[in-house]
């Protein structure tokens, strides 16, 4: 890979990585559904004005709305308040590594629900590299009995699930859109579903201001970690290889756990590093590390789970 190419791969996980450090800060204050409804409506704002900008528009209202709202809701409103509720009762670190795990749950459901992409030997093992991670992770919560611990890792869970089944949806539903037009129109339907939702559950009229760390974490979550994170990434699109654009499934939770143990000193157990190393490896695997070649829903898969 050329300098320049991982110069641009490195500057989108620097982006996308800090994430899990902003929710962690902000969801201390700011209620769950409150702080993600805050989160899209800022980003679908700002990159509307980059459309305007750009001379462009949203599509007329259509079928293709509808495409848009399966999409707010699954790959943003839910997953995104289930990864702040999750943050809670979740380390950072972890969370960065839970959300990593996309591509595993998308070549299993790649294969009963995409007619040519099925599982293979390399990809069953490597799902099941990932899926043995992931039980190292749970494995502790789990035996210390149900808590709230167990029930935010397996939100996160349920979370990387989610981006799985928009990456499918999103292949067969939303291909050939032009640059940021998709993900603006699914987070403004994401920020209506989450209005209502935020007001009755939350009720963040009744709460006190948030202090300056919590501001601070939502506007870099919303603004950085959101809007700029796919403006950078639909620009590189044209310029990098899919195979090139993979490489930030794996430097992401590098960047997330990095910033947990020094900003927030997280401590990090045993059985995080051994999971994650067998979550990486199975990634790496799924995603066609030993071949020259990789399909098309891998290539997806790689990118699609990184906006958190």
């Amino acid at each position: 890979m050329k300098l320049k190419n991982f110069l641009w791969i490195l500057l989108l996980a620097a982006i996308w990585g800090p994430s899990f450090l902003f929710i962690k800060v902000a969801v201390q204050e700011i209620p769950p559904v409150t702080l993600v409804m805050t989160r899209v409506a800022l980003a679908s704002f700002t990159l509307y004005l980059i459309l305007r900008a750009q001379g462009r528009r949203l599509p007329p209202m259509g079928q293709v709305w509808r495409h848009f709202a399966f999409m707010g809701f699954f790959a943003h409103a839910l997953p995104f308040v289930l990864f702040s509720w999750g943050e809670l009762h979740v380390d950072s670190a972890l969370a960065s590594i839970l959300n990593g795990t996309t591509p595993l749950f998308t070549v299993i459901l790649a294969h009963f629900l995409v007619a040519d992409d099925r599982m293979t030997p390399l990809k069953l093992a490597g799902t099941l590299l990932g899926l043995v991670g992931m039980v190292v992770l749970v494995a502790p919560s789990l035996l210390g009995g149900v808590q709230a611990e167990t029930w935010g890792l397996l939100g996160m869970t349920v979370a990387a699930v989610c981006y799985a089944i928009t990456i499918i949806y999103s292949r067969e539903h939303l291909r050939g859109l032009p640059p940021l037009v998709a993900p603006t129109a699914q987070l403004m339907m994401a920020a209506i579903f989450l209005l209502p939702v935020s007001l009755v559950v939350d009720k963040p009229y009744t709460l006190a201001l948030p202090g300056w760390p919590a501001l601070g974490g939502l506007l870099g979550l919303s603004l950085w970690g959101t809007a700029v994170a796919f403006a950078v990434y639909y620009h590189i699109l044209e310029k990098l290889s899919a195979t090139e654009l993979s490489m930030v499934t794996y430097l992401i939770p590098i960047f997330g756990i990095a910033l947990g143990v020094i900003v927030l000193d997280e401590q990090l157990t045993w059985n995080i590093y051994l999971g994650f190393a067998f979550i990486l490896l199975g990634v790496m695997t799924v995603n066609g590390l030993f071949r020259l070649r990789r399909p098309l829903l891998k290539q997806q898969a790689t990118v699609q789970s990184l906006g958190d």
